[in-house]
């Protein structure tokens, strides 16, 4: 939820996939990001295309990368 919630923050549109499969999904659903099935660990790609495209990739990687501020 906290993925979909950033991603909605920027105007450019997003995608994540699992490295290990070829389908993408929107990285401002919900329900998309659910259905990667991606559990700690999962290898994921952020791409996006838009004005704030370079903004919204480092945005939701950073996230990612520290565990979405989970402590």
């Amino acid at each position: 939820m906290l993925l979909a919630e950033a991603a909605k923050q920027f105007a450019a549109s997003i995608s994540i996939r699992r490295v290990d499969q070829d389908e993408s999904v929107d990285a401002k659903s919900i329900m998309q990001i659910m259905m990667l099935a991606a559990t700690s660990g999962t290898k994921l790609e952020i791409t996006a295309v838009g004005a704030d495209a370079k903004d919204a990739v480092e945005a939701l990687a950073e996230l990612v990368s520290t565990g979405f501020d989970e402590k």
